[in-house]
């Protein structure tokens, strides 16, 4: 029996079909959300962990600049496949996958959002226990009630928090780096700050793109509401290429001055926490909203269970662990860097390559259940990821993980597709 329409709307969201005409958005309220997604506390937690590691100029600028350029262009292809499908990072996967094969990349995404909105909710919680002495798990509770209460609405809900977030961000860390410049001698200070701990650059470029590879392979989840293919890449290329890099130029700036790469401590240490308390609350917000949500579609995917019940589990678990998450951060960015790129990267492979961006509807298309091609280029991928040399050109490990698996799916998935058609033509020949 169909779902009813509305419960398909303001609760499911459009989790397993594609989003309607009159359910997509403009590029104002696209990038509005794509900003909120990014602009997140923890990329200034990275920023000012790069900072530390690298000299500011030029150093730190190639390294941020090329992490998010890798990032934009990456969530940029699968944008793309979103904005013309108008189906999320799961349903697409069903077609590179399988239906049950899906299932398995839906798990690793769903569970690292979930670990993403732990994190969060103790970002939240941290610097609002500094400031007022609430006890911390008290404060973790209601962020995390409150934050989840919000995904379930959907959405809506959503790219209204975002618009009021992203400008309010903006202001926190630009009070955040004239505080940082006051203090350091100006500009011209800057340009010539030394590190004491130096960070090697591959390290760097995955730190800066493990940092939200994450959120970049789960893009279709909110471009999908994109009204045409342009406006879903460009607000695409606005969140990760700008909105990422303006967040970690934010957290490093702010290291710099301080010698802290935490960003609670930034900003305690510069008479911000404060003034700040309640921007920095709504940034995390936004990009927690969007961690979760991307969490619930992936569930559904799985389940085929609603999505607002699902959200809801999954909120409970990240508000249990969120102090563990937040303790486990940068190992938390090594796991991410790993496992995920290469699930994007056959999206990619699958919908460019091997379909010619060409899908049918899925209640018209014909889903296998398994597509081993898939899972054999993911193992492979994460193994080409493991085993990157740790200085020169390819050792950027997310990177080469992405194109390992757009490769190996395209030519895996041709030999086997061509052994297929054989023994269909072997059954044939011996049906005659």
């Amino acid at each position: 029996m169909p779902k009813d329409k509305s419960i398909i709307e303001v609760h499911d969201d459009y989790a397993l079909e594609p989003v309607p005409e009159r359910a997509r958005r403009g590029l104002v309220s696209m990038s509005v959300v794509m900003l909120g997604f990014t602009f997140f506390a923890a990329s200034m937690w990275t920023g000012g962990a790069l900072g530390i590691g690298f000299d500011f100029f030029p150093d730190l600028l190639i390294v941020v600049l090329f992490g998010n350029l890798i990032l934009g262009v990456y969530g940029a292809f699968l944008g793309y496949a979103a904005a013309k499908t108008n189906l999320s990072t799961h349903i697409l996967a069903r077609y590179a996958f399988g239906v049950n094969g899906s299932k398995l990349p839906s798990f690793m995404l769903a569970f690292t959002q979930i670990g993403w909105f732990g994190v969060g909710v103790a970002m939240f919680a941290y610097p609002i226990n500094k400031l007022t002495g609430i006890g911390l798990w008290p404060l973790i509770i209601i962020g995390g009630v409150l934050m989840t209460a919000t995904v379930v609405i959907g959405f809506r809900a959503i790219e209204w928090i975002s618009k009021i977030a992203v400008p309010a961000i903006i202001i926190l860390g630009v009070m955040s780096v004239y505080k940082a410049m006051g203090t350091m001698g100006g500009v011209s200070r800057l340009m010539v700050s030394t590190t004491k701990e130096p960070m090697t650059m591959a390290v760097g470029a995955a730190l800066a793109v493990g940092s939200f590879i994450s959120g970049a392979t789960l893009t279709p989840d909110f471009v999908r509401f994109s009204k045409t293919k342009a406006i879903g890449v460009q607000a695409t290329v606005i969140g990760f290429t700008f909105g990422n890099s303006l967040m970690f130029f934010f957290g490093a700036i702010g290291a710099i001055a301080t010698g802290m790469s935490d960003i609670t401590e930034v900003l305690a240490a510069q008479g911000l926490l404060g003034a700040g308390i309640a921007l920095l609350a709504l940034n995390i917000w936004t990009t927690n909203d969007n961690a979760l949500y991307a969490a619930g579609l992936g569930l559904a995917n799985i389940t085929g269970l609603q999505r607002k019940h699902l959200t809801m589990a999954a909120g409970l678990v990240g508000t249990i662990f969120a102090v563990f998450l937040y303790n486990n951060f940068v190992g938390w960015l090594t796991f991410l860097s790993i496992s995920l790129p290469p699930i994007g990267g056959i999206i990619i492979s699958d919908f460019f390559l091997r379909s010619r961006r060409q899908y049918l509807s899925p209640e018209n298309h014909s889903f296998v259940s398994v597509n081993w091609a898939a899972i054999i280029a993911w193992g492979i991928s994460i193994g080409v990821s493991l085993m990157s040399p740790k200085t020169g050109m390819l050792s950027i490990s997310p990177l080469n993980a992405i194109l390992s698996a757009i490769l190996f799916y395209y030519i895996f998935d041709m030999l086997l597709s061509h052994k297929h058609k054989q023994n269909i033509s072997v059954e044939s020949s011996n049906q005659e």
